[in-house]
């Protein structure tokens, strides 16, 4: 019981401790801009993973701008990127991050385009340590990316 007792005081202890850690975030009480049409370019090596552009929020200006999208080697074999994205919470606009991890994980439902279609990332996949890239979504140089297959059905679920 004493052990039990133990335990749960040092739980109560290390709570304000771990939120003492929290990032503050940015919230802006205005919409970001429609995401701007623009074209992809080619992967330019084998490797990369597409990583879409979004609004950035600069506190100085008083205002968004775009960060581009870009290709990107990815830390490690394996991981997948999970598009920055601003959402609607408790009154304003939050942004909210993007990061590497071993699946894509929840980006507002926003559609990206190029494999990105606001549920998942239908422009590659890995296997074995290597990623292969759908062409059906996204670009990529031939002359040097090898690894490439088509799949249409994602297409085909985005109106």
């Amino acid at each position: 019981m004493m052990k039990l007792r133990c335990l749960v005081l040092a739980g109560f202890l290390a709570l304000p401790l771990a939120s003492s850690f929290a990032q503050v975030g940015i919230s802006v009480n205005f919409a970001p801009p429609v995401l701007p049409v623009y074209e992809q370019p080619p992967c330019p090596v084998a490797g990369y993973i597409w990583t879409p552009g979004y609004w950035g929020y600069g506190y100085d200006v008083g205002d968004y701008y775009w960060v581009p999208g870009a290709w990107v080697a990815p830390p490690t074999v394996g991981l997948l990127w999970t598009p920055s994205w601003w959402g609607w919470n408790n009154g304003a606009y939050v942004f909210n991050q993007g990061y590497w991890g071993p699946t894509v994980g929840f980006y507002g439902g926003i559609n990206y385009g190029y494999g990105y279609t606001g549920n998942g990332y239908w422009g590659g996949r890995w296997s074995g340590n290597t990623f292969q890239y759908n062409t059906a979504v996204t670009r990529v140089n031939t002359n040097v990316v090898h690894n490439t297959y088509i799949n249409n059905s994602v297409n085909k679920q985005v109106t």
